[in-house]
């Protein structure tokens, strides 16, 4: 199930979506014991970079919060495409620069076995919180509906799965749409008429689009914060 958040400016809607992560980490962190530690993750492009700015000033302990990602594509940390550059750049500033940032990509490593590594590696918690984005195609996180590996990658109960798109650049690994799932809070962040239209008709019935997929699954909540 999708709920809608509906806001007249881009500052509302940034203030208000940072606002309802940074009450779902603590919300995390009080229901740990001792130093026990809470996991976010968060998306790329370009529509979060002012949401990821304003939850960086968030009064939140970070030293007990590891950020990580929903999905980044296979490039080098500092390549324009990176999303681990715009967490960089973005998120681990200000108060959120003692958080803990885990990446996906590791450029060294060959692709399938750098996520055949993710998938062991039991260090990797899922997140406790997720703020995804969604492309015009109805794709959230790196599931897109025109790559070979979408079988895969809403059907496997492993957490992480590369993917290459056929009408997107660059290899990709993303969280699987069984991850996705699991994680206790999600929200969407999104923007402009076009994707309204498409998160609507995704919510209204079922389409060959992930997105569509977590709107229609009775045991999925999903916060969507859109503005025009």
């Amino acid at each position: 199930m999708i709920e809608l958040h509906a806001f007249d400016d881009a500052r509302a809607q940034q203030d208000a979506l940072s606002q309802a992560v940074g009450d779902a980490l603590q919300s995390s962190l009080a229901a740990r014991i001792g130093a026990a530690r809470a996991t976010l993750a968060v998306s790329g492009g370009t529509s979060p970079r002012p949401f990821l700015q304003a939850l960086s000033r968030r009064a939140l302990d970070w030293t007990r919060i590891d950020v990580t990602l929903v999905d980044d594509r296979w490039v080098p940390p500092m390549h324009a495409d990176s999303n681990a550059r715009l967490v960089r750049d973005t998120l681990l500033q200000h108060a959120a620069r003692e958080a803990v940032f885990r990446p996906l990509v590791d450029v060294e490593q060959a692709p399938a076995a750098h996520v055949a590594a993710l998938n062991a590696d039991a260090s990797r918690a899922l997140p406790d919180v997720a703020v995804l984005g969604m492309g015009e195609d109805g794709h959230t996180a790196s599931i897109f509906a025109d790559a070979p590996q979408w079988d895969l990658a809403t059907r496997t109960r492993e957490r992480y799965v590369l993917v290459q798109p056929r009408q997107a650049p660059h290899l990709r690994v993303s969280l699987s749409l069984s991850a996705l799932r699991q994680i206790g809070r999600l929200f969407l962040l999104v923007s402009g008429q076009r994707k309204l239209d498409v998160l609507r008709a995704a919510i209204e019935q079922s389409q060959h689009n992930a997105i569509s997929k977590l709107a229609n699954d009775t045991g999925v909540n999903v916060d969507a914060y859109w503005c025009a």
